[in-house]
């Protein structure tokens, strides 16, 4: 057994039996860790019902996202590599780290890049951008050195881009709910719905999911969010078998995106049509714009990852006293594959989810838990056709449901410090106001080193944020830098 792992306390009694079974818990220390296979599979049972959702909502975020050459990603084909991603990456990590996490494709990152990098590359080049990522991310993992960048930055600058995100997410839903709109005018620039009233039938159905969700999640119901949303879809479907609303395209008052209507059959052979589809040839951007879109997407991506995996081992109790858990590094280096993975299949960088926890509450402490996961992932590629009934508004509720959970995290940071709040204030603020969670990442930087060095604090600013904040600053001025260089793009 792990020196880490007997730093836990765990039991290093070896299960007695042989056979398959037997085999299969020496491998992932069932019982030395005080489980059962029980326990494991519905523990991973758990932890697919809470992260199922996924296959619902990163095709929403991700097809929300037009690229520079005016293309999108089709829903059913993200909804089927989403599945399959998630799939893989969780028996994979269950496998390989022994550890109860769930993955599948992270918030922040498809955000970023549905909002911010195609706006300046293609989707294939985007993807190529997220494989470049995880790249780096596994070599930063097998080296070391994750963990000491890691502990350099502020952990107030850490849970400020989580709340930034959660803010920019849920402005995404309001808006394509049709609950927040453009007046047209230059102030106020936006406005509740239309002349400011709810005044569609859709936008109401918004309103509706949204206050289910919450009290679903309010009363702790597992799977809350997944039920909210299905609930959602069942009632737009119902109304518009009975008043035929339509797209808004066509007629006033109808549905956003997509018609909530039963066509064909509910399940099917997936579309795979999206692995491979990633480009390297990223000429037409400039090289200081992709080293900024690279960082952003590994900052995003990795101090996310590292919190997450703290906090569940210390649920689980596989944690020691400093935090570590079993099998560190092996763990960090999955992650990075799954940043990998997901650019190869076009479903965004894969991560772990904290939703994992509600499978540790029903007993997974093993790898084992993640095989049961993972293989419910992969049988659900086959039912990625019902995902295209999920309407915008209902999605939209979804979305800004993640966003509330994600700025739950602000009631961890001190802001009686005005060093802390300056720069506090303006990640969370720039992210929704600029469109970019780029700018906002960056103007958190650039403010708490700037804020800390001018007030004297400056010996307390660790070296790496001296040359992120120069990095950003770079970010920020790129346009008159290349031009001054000769740099297209």
């Amino acid at each position: 057994m792990a020196a880490a792992e007997q730093e836990t306390g765990a039991s290093t009694e070896r299960p007695a039996g042989g056979g398959a079974a037997g085999a299969i818990d020496r491998y992932f220390h069932i019982t030395e860790r005080g489980s059962t296979f029980g326990a494991e599979i519905r523990g991973g049972l758990v932890t697919f019902v809470t992260m199922a959702y996924i296959v619902i909502l990163n095709p929403i975020i991700l097809t929300s996202g037009t690229d520079v050459a005016g293309d999108t990603l089709a829903f059913p084909a993200v909804s089927a590599v989403t599945a399959l991603t998630a799939g893989v990456m969780t028996i994979l990590f269950g496998v390989v780290s022994k550890l109860p996490f769930g993955f599948a494709a992270g918030l922040g990152i498809n955000a970023f890049l549905a909002f911010s990098v195609v706006g300046q590359v293609t989707w294939p080049e985007a993807m190529a951008l997220v494989v470049i990522n995880g790249v780096l991310i596994v070599l930063l993992a097998a080296t070391g050195l994750r963990r000491m960048i890691f502990d350099a930055v502020p952990v107030e600058l850490k849970l400020a881009i989580t709340v930034g995100i959660g803010l920019f997410i849920a402005f995404i839903g309001f808006v394509n709910s049709g609950f927040v709109t453009s007046t047209g005018s230059a102030s106020p620039p936006v406005g509740l719905g239309i002349g400011g009233s709810v005044v569609t039938v859709p936008t109401l159905i918004f309103v509706v999911t949204l206050i289910l969700t919450g009290v679903l999640l309010a009363a702790k119901v597992k799977g809350g969010l997944l039920i909210g949303l299905v609930a959602g879809t069942v009632i737009s479907v119902i109304v518009e078998s009975i008043w035929h609303l339509g797209a808004a395209a066509e007629q006033p008052g109808g549905w956003g995106l997509t018609v909530p209507t039963l066509e064909g059959a509910p399940f099917g052979v997936p579309d795979l049509s999206l692995i491979g589809a990633v480009s390297f040839d990223l000429g037409r951007v400039g090289v200081v714009t992709i080293v900024m879109l690279v960082f952003t997407l590994l900052f995003t991506n990795f101090f996310d990852a590292m919190g997450t995996m703290t906090g569940l081992s210390r649920e689980a109790g596989l944690a020691d006293a400093q935090g570590n858990f079993p099998r560190l590094k092996s763990a960090l280096v999955v992650e990075g594959v799954g940043a990998i993975a997901g650019g190869l299949t076009s479903s965004s960088s894969n991560t772990v989810f904290i939703e994992s926890g509600a499978g540790i509450g029903e007993g997974a402490r093993t790898g084992f838990a993640n095989v049961v996961t993972g293989l419910v992932f992969l049988l659900a590629m086959f039912f990625t056709p019902l995902t295209q009934i999920v309407p915008t508004e209902v999605a939209a509720a979804a979305l800004v449901i993640v966003g509330a959970l994600m700025m739950a995290q602000i009631r961890h940071i001190d802001l009686g410090d005005f060093r802390v709040l300056l720069p506090v204030f303006l990640t969370v603020a720039v992210m929704p106001m600029t469109y970019s969670i780029a700018n906002g990442i960056g103007a958190g930087f650039v403010a708490w080193v700037l804020v800390h060095a001018l007030s004297g604090r400056a010996r307390r600013i660790h070296w790496l944020l001296w040359i992120v904040a120069a990095g950003f600053v770079v970010f920020f001025a790129r346009g008159p830098l290349e031009a001054l260089l000769g740099v297209t793009g």
